[in-house]
């Protein structure tokens, strides 16, 4: 009792949180600790004799109810205990062997059912994807019975299978030992994806399933994916060589869009993932690589001609496929951009739309390469080495052009583009321009034309021209751009020049009040050469320029003054019937016009006499007057030449709704002569560098071969130029003692001090 007792005071000390705040810990001691001893039956409880039989017989009857699709008459929980009971009374390996003869017998009897039937080919997937499945459903449902055997025995038992995967391999074993049922069914696949690949509509989920069978039993490998994809080339092998005969390329290369899309998609949806590689590999290897060259020459130049991106980025994403397909594709449009180009460059009869024509054909292949090639760089230096190339096919004539082309864009009166889309046309102009090696040729004919511009008024806009410049300095250095900077200086010295001209007429006792006079002032060095042109100026005009001879040169004594009269224009005040008119023409056309305040009537061979004008100058003067829009003379007979013996008269009947008109300024015409003249004056500039290098390379050499003294040159020149015109070059300084072939050695070169 007092043992209880004190049992209880202890309980009631506990507080609510389970302490007993009263109790002093360190006074505790432990009670003595009691044992608990289990003791071994002394012997296991004996089963009934038939225990082993009846059991099994019971368990063999859930097991044949599962796979007959029986309802089954014992409970779960008494199955599963029954395994339970066996397995640790010894009698597992006996349970486990039963079980698979069991299942054996059941998927022999299965598989043996296909080897008799003669059956529709889809009829026989179907039935056998029955069978899988069942056989499947059935697996499970007896390893949940068998479940204590799988997580016993099986475990601590190396060297045998899973319940289930017993059931894979019975299944497996059974599939590979009839190989006509193995076949039948691979067959039957083969077919239902060739009838897919025709259009079709097949069961995917009939495929997925006997498939991922094959997969389970791990003969996919062996027994499909083989043939497939044997099945595969060879189908797509004939599809190829057949549809490259039939099809146009945009249609071809959709095709073959169409069926990697198709066999990407039958992986996603049944085929297993390890056989996409190869799948893939196969259809670019019969589709395109095998045909790389046809399609390239059958389709490519139809494709860029046609300037059809979409198709062109398809045929970029497929090459990029292939092994070396971009290669291929990066050489096949190097080829066609020479030859297309070339066409463009080298028919005399395109020069007019040259220029125009290359900037067009360069804004479309930039933007295939951009939008179609993804920017590759490859292609971009492609395109660049093919457009130097077949630019300079036709030596001196495309740098020309280009130059003329700026002029004619910078020139007033070009009222096609805003200030922002002649800059942009400058910046495309650039790109042609570093791509021509006569850059020398460029230089002297845009340098013509700028003067014409600046002389004449007919600059479109200073900051253009000064944007163009810019742009050249960038490009080549201040030694290219030093003279058409000096020409632009001038300009602007001159007008202080002219102001302060203005002043001292004004101041002067010259009764010169009726003509004003503008002078430019050119530095010779910086401008195009001039043929000297002596004509018969008007005595009043001569008087002017006498008294500005006077003072120029009394502000800059030691300096020559020489007048040119071909690039000079004047304002002439004009009456006809129709009222008063000015007219803006040339100084030439002035010089005749003139004429006709003394005279009605005059005769080509009058004008000449009277003006002194050069005759072929005097044709271009004169058919500008009386056959073009502004029609100020009348000529005898009417016709668009001037001939000898036309006669000329003043048209009073002249209308134009201007007051002020423009005559057609014949200056700004280039003339035969004249571009024979310039092309003269680069040939001769081109001889003097070549002279110069030559004497530069020898004289720091002192000694050198022929072959080396070639080479050095072609490093130092930068204009194009041919072996034979080095030697002629190197003859002429032979001749003129700047060096001296070796006595013993022809073929080298001494430099002479």
């Amino acid at each position: 009792m007092s043992d209880n007792t004190h049992k209880r005071a202890n309980f009631s000390a506990v507080t609510q949180n389970g302490l007993n705040r009263n109790l002093n810990i360190l006074n505790l001691k432990p009670a003595a600790t009691k044992k608990l001893v289990i003791k071994n039956l002394k012997s296991e409880p004996k089963l009934p004799d038939d225990y082993r039989e009846q059991t099994w017989d019971k368990l063999k009857s859930a097991v044949l109810d599962i796979q007959k699709s029986k309802p089954n008459c014992y409970s779960l929980e008494e199955l599963y205990q029954a395994v339970e009971n066996m397995c640790n009374h010894k009698m597992a390996n006996t349970l486990y062997n039963n079980l698979r003869l069991l299942t054996e017998s059941h998927v022999r009897d299965n598989i043996e059912q296909f080897l008799a039937e003669s059956m529709d080919r889809f009829l026989f997937l179907k039935k056998m994807n029955d069978t899988w499945q069942n056989h499947c459903h059935q697996m499970i449902m007896i390893r949940s019975i068998f479940l204590y055997l799988d997580r016993t025995y099986v475990l601590q038992t190396p060297h045998i299978h899973s319940i289930w995967e017993m059931g894979l391999e019975l299944f497996r074993q059974y599939i590979l030992q009839y190989t006509l049922v193995q076949t039948r069914i691979v067959d039957g696949l083969l077919m239902l994806i060739e009838k897919e690949r025709q259009g079709d509509a097949v069961d995917r989920t009939l495929l997925k399933s006997l498939l991922r069978m094959l997969t389970d039993l791990q003969i996919y490998d062996q027994a499909f994916e083989q043939k497939f994809l044997v099945a595969t080339e060879r189908l797509y092998a004939s599809e190829g060589q057949r549809l490259m005969q039939e099809m146009e390329i945009p249609e071809y290369l959709s095709h073959v869009d169409k069926r990697i899309l198709e066999e990407n998609e039958r992986v996603l949806h049944y085929l297993d993932s390890g056989t996409k590689y190869q799948l893939i590999h196969n259809i670019e290897k019969q589709l395109l690589s095998e045909h790389v060259n046809n399609i390239l020459q059958k389709g490519l130049d139809g494709l860029l001609e046609g300037n059809r991106l979409a198709d062109l980025s398809l045929l970029y994403v497929l090459f990029g496929r292939v092994k070396n397909g971009h290669s291929e594709l990066c050489v096949s449009f190097n080829a066609y951009i020479k030859k297309r180009g070339r066409t463009i460059v080298i028919d005399p009869e395109k020069d007019k739309e040259m220029v125009q024509e290359l900037l067009d054909f360069k804004d479309t292949m930039d933007n295939v390469v951009a939008n179609c090639f993804n920017k590759n760089e490859k292609f971009s230096n492609s395109l660049k080495e093919a457009f130097e190339y077949y630019i300079n096919q036709r030596a001196n004539k495309p740098a020309e052009l280009i130059a003329k082309f700026v002029d004619s864009k910078l020139r007033a009166g070009n009222k096609e583009a805003t200030e922002e889309e002649l800059e942009r046309l400058l910046d495309k102009i650039m790109v042609l321009f570093r791509f021509i090696h006569g850059k020398d040729v460029f230089e002297a004919f845009y340098k013509k034309d700028l003067a014409k511009r600046l002389l004449v008024g007919k600059s479109a806009s200073v900051d253009a021209e000064k944007s163009m410049l810019s742009k050249l300095k960038q490009e080549c250095g201040g030694g290219f751009t030093s003279k058409l900077e000096g020409m632009f200086k001038d300009m602007e010295l001159s007008k202080d020049i002219v102001v302060a001209f203005k002043h001292y007429v004004g101041n002067s006792n010259n009764d010169l009040s009726s003509l004003e006079m503008t002078v430019h002032i050119l530095t010779m060095g910086y401008w195009p050469t001039y043929t000297p042109m002596e004509v018969n100026i008007p005595e009043n005009m001569v008087q002017l320029q006498e008294v500005f001879n006077k003072f120029y040169l009394s502000k800059h004594s030691g300096r020559k003054l020489q007048w040119q009269p071909t690039l000079g224009y004047c304002v002439l005040k004009a009456r006809f019937k129709s009222g008063r008119k000015e007219l803006v023409v040339s100084l030439f056309q002035s010089l005749v016009l003139l004429l006709f305040n003394l005279s009605d009537e005059l005769t080509f061979d009058d004008i000449k006499t009277a003006t002194n004008i050069e005759d072929g100058e005097l044709k271009r003067t004169l058919q500008s007057l009386a056959c073009g829009k502004a029609r100020v003379l009348n000529k005898t007979p009417r016709g668009r030449d001037i001939e000898i013996l036309d006669k000329f008269n003043f048209n009073n009947e002249f209308v134009n709704k201007l007051y002020r008109i423009k005559i057609n300024q014949i200056q700004m015409k280039e003339t035969t002569e004249e571009q024979k003249a310039t092309e003269e004056r680069v040939y001769q500039d081109r001889q003097y560098q070549i002279d110069a290098a030559i004497v530069r390379i020898m004289k720091m050499r002192k000694t050198l071969s022929h072959n080396l003294l070639i080479s050095e040159l072609y490093l130092q020149l930068k204009f194009p130029v041919k072996p034979a015109d080095l030697k002629k070059r190197i003859e002429s300084l032979i001749d003129r003692d700047y060096m001296e072939r070796d006595k013993d050695n022809p073929n080298q070169y001494n430099y002479v001090a």
